[in-house]
């Protein structure tokens, strides 16, 4: 663990260069080819008018467990793009709207989700399409995502990952089980088989994980 210097916790405070708390880490965009940190997920407006913004990693300057500190580049969150973004399709022709009905040209990349059909009149057909305002090959994990074994156990949840420099790659990801006797283990990332926005599935059975050492990850 000695070259592992970055951790990303889910709700940790992001500060600005000049130290204020402008959003709390709610994701972290992993590549996953190579498996690196491709940016980070942040969480800010108030109670009633959140929103979430994509950030690249190039942005963080430093990170610790509960705090991840940006550099002067991301002073303006509203110049980065929401994580998702909802289209209004016409299946039947072929057109892309957005959400006030002007029609749009489709996105270069993003994770299109398709959800049910809108109430339109007779004849026409409209579908709600959110896409993730994240590059091709990436995805969104969250932190609190399941982490299955190659027997599919359920072994724990996601509750940091932990990057080595200077290529942001992912070393470890930190999982925890238990509510009142917590019990946490880092996992090597080469035991990582595919991940989602909701599950991290192992190449390695339940009993290799059992077999870890109970650790307390390093603030």
């Amino acid at each position: 663990m000695d070259n592992t210097k970055i951790q990303f916790q889910k709700n940790a405070a992001v500060l600005a260069a000049n130290g204020e708390q402008i959003g709390s880490l709610n994701r972290v965009v992993v590549d996953l080819n190579t498996k690196a940190l491709a940016g980070i997920v942040v969480g800010t407006g108030t109670l009633f008018d959140q929103k979430e913004v994509v950030l690249p990693i190039d942005v963080v300057a430093e990170t610790s467990a509960e705090q991840v500190i940006l550099n002067k580049d991301a002073a303006d969150l509203d110049a980065f793009p929401p994580l998702e973004e909802e289209h209004i399709v016409d299946t039947e022709e072929g057109v892309e709207h957005d959400s006030t009905g002007v029609i749009v040209q489709p996105m270069l990349y993003g994770s299109p989700v398709f959800g049910t059909p809108l109430q339109t009149p007779i004849g026409e057909e409209f579908v709600t399409r959110v896409d993730q305002n994240i590059p091709e090959g990436t995805v969104a994990l969250k932190e609190g995502a399941k982490v299955i074994s190659a027997d599919g156990e359920h072994v724990g949840d996601v509750e940091r990952v932990f990057t080595g420099i200077p290529n942001e790659k992912i070393t470890h990801i930190l999982v925890s089980r238990g509510t009142f006797q917590k019990k946490t283990k880092l996992v090597p990332i080469d035991w990582v088989n595919t991940m989602t926005e909701e599950e991290v599935n192992l190449r390695v059975n339940k009993v290799s994980v059992d077999n870890l050492t109970d650790t307390m990850a390093p603030r």
